[in-house]
């Protein structure tokens, strides 16, 4: 198969040829449809970050493919599924954070596309718990971004306890705040869009945005109290 590769961090990625990686216990091979590109990614492929990757290493953390194959104890999925592949790769699912439904804090987690060979790649191994069904009718490129910017901003809204008929205001309407209007929207709140490019302030509008703030121009504080606040 073909991969992109990381095999230092002062170096271009490349694009090299590997085996097919096999898959054992709990795992599934995935032949991947589409890859999105995080800045993660980016930070990983340079060793930007202090707890680093060990070069060579395939990145891609919104990876979403085929599964070809499943390994012994496998119930979760079968070949043929489309499943998608998110940075959390894997996690102990006993320790404090596991059990408390903090698997994201787990200090023993491997991560898709940094401690685990990620979905640049044709095919790539995942542990089948953590690799997530897609439904039916959904392309594979429009669900690539779900699994890590859907992710962050579909728990931000849930978190921040968005209810119907509340105002919510995102700031910045680029990878992940289009994702976060849309969510808010879902939720039943009224959106407010802050940007300073027009061009993303008319796609907050095309998304259902009832107000867009134009941040260069104007104090967005002041618009949105005077809109009745958040």
């Amino acid at each position: 198969m073909r991969a992109s590769v990381v095999t230092a961090f002062d170096r271009p990625m490349e694009i090299t040829e590997r085996p097919v990686p096999e898959v054992g216990p709990g795992e599934i091979l995935v032949r991947i449809e589409a890859s999105g590109l995080c800045h993660t990614d980016i930070h990983a492929a340079r060793g930007e970050w202090p707890v680093k990757p060990t070069p060579p290493f395939v990145p891609g953390h919104e990876g979403v493919g085929l599964v070809e194959k499943v390994g012994p104890g496998v119930t979760e999925h079968a070949v043929g599924d489309r499943v998608a592949l998110p940075w959390l790769g894997w996690a102990c699912g006993t320790c404090k954070y596991c059990v408390t439904g903090w698997e994201t804090l787990c200090e023993s987690q491997r991560n898709t596309g940094y401690s685990i060979d990620g979905a640049h790649a044709e095919y790539a191994v995942a542990a089948a718990r953590y690799a997530v069904r897609v439904p039916d009718g959904v392309d594979p490129f429009e669900a690539a971004p779900l699994t890590c910017a859907g992710v962050t901003t579909y728990k931000a809204v849930k978190v921040a306890g968005v209810r119907p008929c509340e105002r919510v205001a995102i700031f910045g309407i680029g990878g992940l705040g289009h994702l976060a209007q849309q969510y808010a929207q879902i939720f039943g709140a009224e959106t407010i869009a802050v940007d300073v490019t027009a061009e993303k302030l008319e796609l907050a509008t095309s998304l259902g945005a009832a107000h867009t703030v134009d941040a260069a121009t104007t104090d967005p504080v002041e618009r949105i109290t005077a809109l009745g606040g958040g």
